[in-house]
C-alpha cells in the first residue's frame, strides 16, 4: 500500500493534508523518515509513526449509517447517488459496502463495512437475523392483520413468507392511516411493502430501526454515520457464528 493512502485511511487527513505532513518529515516507516507518499509498505508488518505516535492500521471497518431518502444501497450507480457518496475521509477510503439493501426511499439503520465474511453471515438465510422496521401504512391495521403476518402468508407472486411479528402503534381511523412496527427474519425483495400489498394496504413510510442486536442510534441524524462500538461489534460477531 502507498504511504499516503495508508495515512489517509487511518484518519490523518485528506491526501493534500497528508502530503504536508510528509513534507514536514513527521512520518517514519520502520524507523526511517519517509517524505514520498508513493513509498510502498505492508500494513500488516510495517511500523508507521507520526512523531512519537505509533499508528494502528485496521483490516476491517464497521459503521452505522442512518440512511436518508433518495440514495441507493449500492457501491456504485450510474444514475443515482449511493450511500457511499455520503462518506468523507477516512471512511471514503476504506472500500466499504452496505450489508444488505434498503430501498431508495427507505430510511434508517444500514451497516457499512469491508468485512465480507461478517456481511455474508449476517445476510445468510440460515441465520434468521431479525430486522425491525417502523412504518406508516395507508389502511387500518387490525389484530387480524397481525395474525395474518404471524402466519406464513402468501405474497401476490405466490412466494411464502416466514412468520413476522406485527405490532400496532397508532391507528388514525379518520384518515385511514396506521403506524406499525414489524420484525422479519428474512430479506425478500421489497418484502415489507409486498406483505402489506398482499392484505390490500400500502406502505407510505418505512424506516429500519434494528438489525439483529444492532439498534439505530437515536442521536444519529439522517445521512450521518459513526463507527460501531466494541460492544456493538462483539454482539454482531456473536450472532454471525
Amino acid at each position: 500500500m502507498r504511504l499516503d493512502k495508508y495515512l489517509a485511511t487511518v484518519g490523518l487527513g485528506t491526501r493534500s493534508e497528508v502530503k504536508k505532513l510528509l513534507r514536514k518529515k513527521s512520518v517514519s516507516v520502520d524507523g526511517e523518515v519517509i517524505t514520498d507518499g508513493k513509498f510502498q509498505l505492508d500494513p500488516a508488518i510495517s511500523q508507521v509513526m507520526v512523531g512519537q505516535k505509533v499508528l494502528i492500521y485496521q483490516n476491517y471497518y464497521y459503521y452505522m449509517l442512518n440512511k436518508p431518502k433518495g440514495v441507493v444501497s449500492a457501491t456504485t450507480d450510474k444514475v443515482e447517488r449511493t450511500v457511499l457518496d455520503l462518506l468523507v475521509e477516512p471512511a471514503s477510503n476504506q472500500k466499504l459496502f452496505p450489508v444488505g439493501r434498503l430501498d431508495k426511499d427507505t430510511t434508517g439503520l444500514l451497516l457499512l463495512t469491508n468485512d465480507g465474511a461478517l456481511s455474508h453471515e449476517l445476510l445468510s438465510p440460515k441465520k434468521h437475523v431479525a430486522k425491525t422496521y417502523v412504518a406508516q401504512i395507508a389502511g387500518i391495521v387490525t389484530p387480524t392483520t397481525c395474525e395474518i403476518f404471524a402466519s406464513s402468508m402468501t405474497l401476490k407472486n405466490g412466494e411464502k413468507t416466514k412468520p413476522a411479528k406485527l405490532k400496532i402503534l397508532t391507528v388514525d381511523e379518520a384518515h385511514e392511516r396506521s403506524v406499525i412496527e414489524i420484525t422479519i427474519t428474512e430479506g425478500k425483495y421489497h418484502q415489507v411493502k409486498r406483505m402489506f400489498a398482499a392484505v390490500g394496504m400500502k406502505v407510505l413510510e418505512l424506516k429500519r430501526l434494528q438489525m439483529g442486536s444492532l439498534k439505530l442510534d437515536p442521536k444519529l441524524k439522517r445521512g450521518d454515520y459513526r463507527p460501531l462500538s466494541k460492544q456493538e461489534l462483539a454482539k454482531l460477531r456473536h450472532e454471525s457464528l
